[in-house]
Formats: C-alpha cells, sequence, structure tokens
C-alpha cells in the first residue's frame, strides 16, 4: 500500500493523472510481474513525501536514485534503515556535520527519518531502481515527477533551503526560484568528490543560520 500525505495527494493530484506517471506505474508492475525485485519496497517510495508535508518544508536535500543493495533503500535520499551499514556518502555528510557543529556526536546508524520529521524532504530524483542496477530506471519518467515537485515547492514556499550536491543535483537548479529561497551547492558527498569541496561546505550551519533568520526553528542533525 502506497503511503503519502494527504497535503501531497492535493498538491500531486494532476502529476498522478498525467499519461508519463500511469507509464512509470505499469512499467513498475510489469517488472514486479516478471519476478524483477525493485527498491524500495512499494510502501516506501513515496516515503519522503508522506513524512514530509508540503507546509512543513524547510530543507530540500536532493539524491539520484535509491540504493540498489537489499534492505538499504526506504524511499529517503542517502538514508538507510538501521541495522544496515552506513553509505560512505553518507558518512561524508556526518563528517561535514561534525565541521560545522565540533560537539556532534555522528550517529551509529544511517536513518534520518528524524530529518525528515523536522522538514527536510530528502528527494532522490529517481524514486526506484531494480535490484543491484545502480540507475537502471533512469529512464522510465522519475525526473519529469520530481521536476515538478522541485517547481512546487519553489513556487507556493518561501525561504526553503535546497541543497544540491554534484553536478546532477545542480542540474535541477534552473527549476529554483533563488531571489526567494536559499540554494547550496557543492560537489557530491561520494569519496570520489568529497574531497573536492564538499567537506568543509558548511552546509549545515549555513542552512541553521538562514531557517532562524526567517522565524523558523533549525534542523536538529
Amino acid at each position: 500500500m502506497v503511503q503519502i500525505h494527504p497535503e501531497w495527494k492535493l498538491v500531486l493530484g494532476e502529476e498522478f493523472e498525467k499519461p508519463y506517471f500511469k507509464k512509470i506505474v505499469s512499467f513498475l508492475k510489469e517488472e514486479k510481474a516478471k519476478g524483477k525485485v525493485i527498491y524500495p519496497t512499494g510502501n516506501n517510495i513515496f516515503r519522503a513525501f508522506d513524512l514530509t508535508p508540503p507546509s512543513a518544508i524547510k530543507v530540500v536535500i536532493l539524491g539520484q536514485d535509491p540504493y540498489h543493495g537489499e534492505g538499504q533503500a526506504h524511499g529517503l535520499c542517502f538514508s538507510v534503515n538501521k541495522g544496515i551499514a552506513i553509505p560512505p556518502s553518507l558518512l561524508n555528510i556526518y563528517k561535514e556535520i561534525k565541521n560545522n557543529y565540533p560537539l556532534y556526536n555522528i550517529p551509529t546508524d544511517g536513518d534520518l527519518s528524524h530529518w525528515a520529521s523536522q522538514g527536510v524532504l530528502l528527494l532522490n530524483s529517481i524514486l526506484t531502481v531494480q535490484a543491484n542496477s545502480p540507475a537502471s530506471h533512469n529512464s522510465i519518467g522519475w525526473q519529469e515527477f520530481t521536476d515538478s515537485v522541485l517547481s512546487k515547492i519553489s513556487n507556493m514556499s518561501y525561504h526553503i533551503v535546497f541543497m544540491l550536491w554534484g553536478k546532477y543535483a545542480q542540474q535541477k537548479a534552473t527549476l529554483i526560484n533563488a531571489t526567494k529561497h536559499l540554494l547550496l551547492q557543492a560537489p557530491h558527498p561520494s569519496p570520489f568528490s568529497a574531497q573536492t569541496g564538499f567537506l568543509g561546505c558548511h552546509h549545515f550551519s549555513k542552512c541553521n543560520e538562514y531557517l532562524i533568520q526567517h522565524g523558523k526553528s533549525p534542523i536538529r542533525y
């Protein structure tokens, strides 16, 4: 059973009726019928939208596609279920938070649900993936859907912090009105690029300073 917050159903109702979205649904049903394993599980595909309604959004962090290993993906970008090893990119995210806040204790798990419940929309651009096959659902239509989500957030809200890490995420900057929101861009936190500018970007403290300036409570990472 797909779970999504009622507020999002109102905002995205038209998208769900469009031909491209119906093609996504048909594709996923056909793949499952063929015995393909798809992550995250069906009830978690829209988990980011269930935990963070539009009216609660303070921050948007954009990932690419879900983790493709067993038990990892649960519908929140960069996040993994408790009991799963912390992925390298997320470990670098934790390290950068500690750079911003020296008293921060790096967590022992990679579950970012507590961020989502504070208003951090942890959005992947592509919402599904075939098991052990990264980027396998890149061309089935998800990007049209999530581009629309980003545009809607930009248009209907004020003073949201958008964190775009890596070239892929930064391509989405054109969807965001930078005159009414804070756009933070840096290299991807992957071990291949974190040392080229992600570590030391201070996005997490910049984010909280901006939120406080605009009368919003800071994120407790």
